[in-house]
């Protein structure tokens, strides 16, 4: 090869410059699998039955639609979201993974959740703090009101919610994923908290084994809402019932994943719990 060849040789493009965010994402942060299993036994206990339609605000790339289709042949979801990259990401990479039948029985639509439309569904769920982007007061309450409106006459919310008093800390937290090849780093950034409004600005970062990294692959603009706001606001927005699912513990101090009604918890550094408000 002459040295001009050599020359016009492109350079090999960085994990980071090849790397999918949104795949990333459902590597690092979200379960799909574990969330459907949460909300599909509670609702069974509160309610003594199955679920037939679930829809998910907030959607995003819609893989907690496509996990709760894949259940059985009578479910339903709709997903909501009002980004439509995410949403043409969803239909191409999760629903694309689907048999005909399963992508028929999901409907993504782009539009705001506090807008919404839909069929009543059994259970609207609202996952990964993402109604924290609704940081005043009022509008949190009107959107609780219009979930209220479209559930069900006994139909269910699910949310979750995470604090601690790291919550309140502005710092990097580095996770290794094992993405069944080289891995990767996740890194949650808290990188601002203004504790007269609560406002909390958060990023993810990715770090990759050929030293390349994926700065700022999603950012949020939140509002760290504290339970008894939540739980205040879903009260007042006309839901009977609200209960907080805390995480238990196994033998080495680990969350165990399994989480339980609970009326007290531990002033723990850091915890995620699930909300249920019942029409």
């Amino acid at each position: 090869m002459s040295k001009s060849q050599k020359r016009r040789k492109k350079p090999t493009s960085t994990l980071a410059q090849q790397a999918d965010r949104h795949h990333l994402y459902e590597l690092s942060v979200q379960c799909a699998e574990s969330e459907i299993d949460f909300v599909d036994d509670t609702y069974r206990k509160l309610r003594g039955r199955k679920a037939r339609l679930l829809r998910e605000d907030f959607c995003g790339t819609a893989n907690v639609c496509c996990e709760w289709v894949k259940r059985g042949g009578k479910r339903r979801a709709i997903g909501v979201d009002l980004d439509p990259d995410v949403l043409g990401w969803g239909r191409k990479h999760n629903l694309g993974r689907l048999d005909r039948k399963q992508r028929e029985r999901i409907t993504l639509l782009q539009q705001d959740v506090l807008h919404a439309k839909t069929e009543q569904p059994d259970i609207v769920s609202a996952m990964n703090f993402s109604y924290w982007l609704l940081q005043d007061r009022a509008l949190l309450k009107r959107y609780f009101v219009s979930v209220r409106k479209a559930l069900k006459s006994d139909g269910v919310f699910f949310l979750d919610a995470y604090g601690g008093y790291d919550s309140y800390h502005e710092v990097e937290e580095p996770r290794e994923i094992d993405d069944g090849g080289d891995g990767f780093t996740y890194i949650w950034e808290q990188a601002s908290f203004n504790p007269i409004t609560h406002n909390l600005v958060c990023h993810i970062h990715f770090a990759f084994p050929d030293g390349s990294t994926l700065p700022n692959a999603f950012s949020y603009d939140w509002r760290l809402w504290t339970l008894p706001e939540i739980r205040d606001l879903l009260t007042e927005a006309g839901f009977r019932r609200v209960t907080v699912h805390w995480q238990g513990w196994d033998a080495d101090g680990e969350p165990d994943g399994d989480f339980r009604p609970a009326l007290t918890a531990d002033a723990d550094a850091g915890w995620i719990c699930y909300l249920t408000a019942e029409k």
